[in-house]
């Protein structure tokens, strides 16, 4: 949404296991209010907490972000910005966006918690879901570059 809590730990989930000469890994948010502040401080250190650096700063998608060939992949942490990409979008979304619980296997819930508003716990869960998904993520976009 802000941009300050669970796309940017993605983008450092992402960018710890990707090689940084190989891949572009960006976040955005589907809302403006937090454009050009730094990781919510309670993210950044449940990140710093597992090893992962957050350097990012705020930035609000925009609507080229969701054009096929800009990103290999426009990944939303829950139904809410997926609506809100598809009505930045104009309507149906190309198949190249995709909800983050589709890169996640086994028993986890089906959108990615903001944690915003909750306690520590909250920031952990989000971190294991990533943890957990973004290696499916880099897999599927690995597959996906392979069969162009």
């Amino acid at each position: 949404m802000g941009n300050i809590c669970r796309s940017p730990a993605a983008e450092a989930v992402m960018k710890a296991i990707v090689d940084p000469d190989d891949f572009v890994v960006e976040s955005a948010g589907t809302h403006d209010y937090h454009v050009g502040d730094p990781p919510d401080p309670r993210m950044a250190a449940a990140c710093q907490g597992r090893g992962i650096e957050m350097t990012s700063r705020g930035r609000h998608v925009d609507r080229s972000d969701l054009t096929p060939g800009v990103y290999d992949r426009v990944v939303a942490m829950d139904r809410g910005n997926l609506s809100a990409l598809r009505g930045m979008f104009g309507g149906e979304l190309p198949e190249h966006v995709a909800l983050f619980s589709q890169f996640l296997d086994g028993d986890w819930p089906d959108e990615v918690p903001d944690p915003y508003y909750g306690n520590a716990d909250g920031f952990e869960l989000v971190l294991d879901m990533l943890q957990a998904g973004c290696p499916t993520l880099l897999d599927d976009v690995l597959q996906r570059k392979a069969d162009d």
